[in-house]
């Protein structure tokens, strides 16, 4: 049984969507979902089911419906921006604007909810930094202009800047959107170590499923009727990831963990 304790994120009848002039349009609502603190969490669902407006939803960029989200016992509505920095760093997909940043300096950033615009550097910091960019093995991108880099090099770059933010939570929507296969199973792999070896909990968005079927702990699957989440083998063994895709062309193999294409 989980304690309730280690619940560092709960949302009750939380509702998402967006507003537009004078019209409300829910996507999901009645949502009652927890995040445990440690884990590895992945966001499973068909495109535009709403995975990244929770996401931004949860993290305070756009704004809920209606509901409650419970940032590590506190309202999240409650909580200043300077202190959410604190607690939760975010990757999104959204390039970053031009600008003439190393990786180094681009990295740097994410020490400024410690040492804001114009502070300085002291020595814990320049190790934060250290540390991240040992962890994503990018010593060699330190001295690059960031707008050099790959994809691939890109998305480790930025989740360096959320690791020096130091937050317990990092959430990331489609971290290995656009990367090729090498590089997807290397940010994943990435990201299941700091959860298990640093008690990082990570929630991403994704549809690579089969890793997150091999990797995560836990799985939010939204479909259109509504959200399940669970530990990723009780919701593979009792039918709720074979239901995620409701189509004839595919069957999920539960032996495998696999979504395989039906034979006509």
């Amino acid at each position: 049984m989980t304690n309730q304790d280690s619940h560092i994120i709960k949302t009750n009848n939380l509702a998402i969507g967006y507003f537009n002039r004078k019209e409300t349009t829910c996507i999901v609502d009645d949502i009652n979902l927890s995040l445990t603190k440690g884990n590895f969490v992945c966001v499973l669902g068909k495109n535009g089911i709403g995975k990244s407006t929770l996401l931004r939803t949860l993290t305070k960029v756009q704004p809920k419906l209606s509901g409650e989200i419970i940032l590590d016992g506190k309202n999240l509505e409650s909580i200043s921006n300077p202190e959410l920095a604190k607690k939760l760093s975010l990757v999104l997909t959204e390039r970053i604007p031009e600008s003439n940043l190393t990786v180094y300096e681009l990295i740097a950033l994410g020490r400024q909810p410690y040492t804001n615009w114009i502070g300085k550097l002291n020595e814990d910091d320049l190790q934060q930094i250290d540390w991240a960019i040992e962890q994503l093995n990018i010593k060699e991108l330190i001295a690059k202009k960031h707008d050099e880099l790959s994809d691939g090099q890109l998305q480790k770059v930025m989740i360096a800047r959320a690791l020096v933010q130091d937050t317990e939570i990092i959430i990331l929507d489609e971290p290995t959107v656009h990367l090729d296969l090498h590089n997807t199973i290397e940010i994943f792999s990435i990201l299941k170590k700091l959860s298990k070896d640093y008690n990082k909990t990570i929630l991403i968005s994704t549809h690579e499923i089969h890793l997150a079927l091999q990797l995560a702990d836990q799985l939010w699957l939204l479909k259109d009727d509504g959200i399940t989440s669970g530990q990723t083998e009780s919701l593979i063994t009792d039918g709720s990831v074979s239901k995620l895709f409701s189509t004839d062309l595919i069957t999920f193999d539960i032996k495998s963990k696999q979504f395989i294409i039906n034979n006509k």
